[in-house]
């Protein structure tokens, strides 16, 4: 059979601009893993915490009303609106019974942040930490493997432009798991709060919110990429992914035990030598001595955490808090962060090494 019209022919698609490339990448990979029902499922699933700790605002907002209607347990009231809470309700109602005669807006501003850091760290840092792990092993390995650089790199596309397009995909991810939830958590607390004007209060949050999710995405989503960049096998790059953030919680709960350890032991022989030392902790409000070591574990008066710097998760945490102006000791925001910006710096550069390594091989 004779073939004809062979040659070139036209294009039928549509053309986009050279700076678009990254969003073509990016779109397309969105929309290849939101296809998937586990991925949509874990999205959902992780959405879910959010229904807790909305009661968590209703609840202190609840506390707020009473004390504004001049109930005389204010800080009664603040312990039965946080039932059900657990420690974490009565650290609230603590706060908020501590507060009593301070300006009920930055009150309000100080129990938003740590209810949001909270959302931020528990529940949400460690479903993200699995997604990514799951999602980006075969962004770059997948590429690596199908050879697919042929159809990458023999067009007008730069490594950077790559690079940024897969990290989008992964960002975008983040967003919809971190960022967007507590921001519908944020709106939440002004549409049960006495007035609408609590948003101006609390414009801040917003922000905090989206600089954290920005100082939560950029070494995680390199870090995961570079992994993938590293081998073929998406298998062997989520292992490095998981094992990285199994490994430095291990390392940071061992040596940080330790230090609570030599921390509980010391206070005995200082109590044995003054007996009186834990009643003039208790009447001048610090915690006793005796007790330090349990309020350090609960995250309660604790001290620098010096070992911060080895988890990625624990790093991740304070300097979150930082952001959230819940942590403003240098000595305790400097390491974390020199250590996550040698986390993405690190990584950019394997990137920039392996994405188009094979082209000029």
């Amino acid at each position: 059979m004779p073939l004809h019209d062979v040659g070139y022919r036209a294009w039928q698609g549509v053309l986009r601009p050279r700076g678009l490339a990254a969003a073509v990448i990016a779109g397309t990979g969105i929309r290849l893993a939101w296809k998937s029902q586990w991925l949509r499922r874990a999205v959902l699933f992780a959405w879910s915490p959010a229904l807790v700790f909305a009661g968590g605002f209703f609840a202190f907002e609840q506390a707020v009303e009473e004390r504004l209607l001049g109930e005389q347990a204010g800080a009664l009231g603040a312990g039965r609106a946080f039932d059900g809470l657990g420690m974490f309700g009565v650290m609230l109602a603590d706060a908020l019974g501590a507060a009593a005669d301070a300006d009920v807006d930055e009150t309000r501003r100080l129990v938003w942040a740590r209810l949001l850091l909270a959302f931020m760290r528990a529940p949400q840092a460690i479903l993200l930490a699995i997604v990514i792990g799951l999602v980006a092993p075969p962004l770059v390995s997948g590429d690596l493997r199908a050879k697919a650089w042929f159809v990458y790199f023999t067009r007008p596309l730069g490594r950077g432009e790559y690079i940024l397009g897969k990290a989008a995909v992964l960002a975008a991810i983040v967003s919809l798991i971190t960022m967007v939830p507590a921001l519908v958590l944020w709106l939440v607390g002004v549409l049960v709060s006495p007035s609408l004007m609590v948003a101006a209060a609390t414009w801040d949050l917003p922000v905090r919110i989206t600089l954290a999710t920005a100082a939560l995405t950029v070494p995680t989503v390199l870090l995961a990429l570079a992994y993938s960049s590293l081998t073929a096998e998406s298998r062997i790059a989520a292992f490095a992914w998981f094992a990285t953030w199994v490994a430095g919680f291990i390392a940071h709960g061992a040596l940080l035990g330790a230090d609570m350890a030599a921390a509980a032991a010391r206070p005995h022989a200082a109590a044995a030598a003054d007996p009186f030392a834990d009643l003039e902790a208790v009447a001048e409000g610090r915690t006793p001595r005796r007790l330090r070591w349990l309020a350090t574990a609960a995250g309660i008066d604790a001290p620098v955490d010096r070992w911060a710097w080895l988890s990625p998760y624990h790093a991740l945490g304070v300097v979150q808090a930082g952001i959230f102006g819940l942590e403003k000791r240098p000595a305790a925001l400097l390491p974390p962060c020199l250590s996550l910006a040698a986390i993405a710096a690190v990584s950019l550069a394997v990137l920039l090494v392996r994405v188009d390594a094979p082209t000029r091989a």
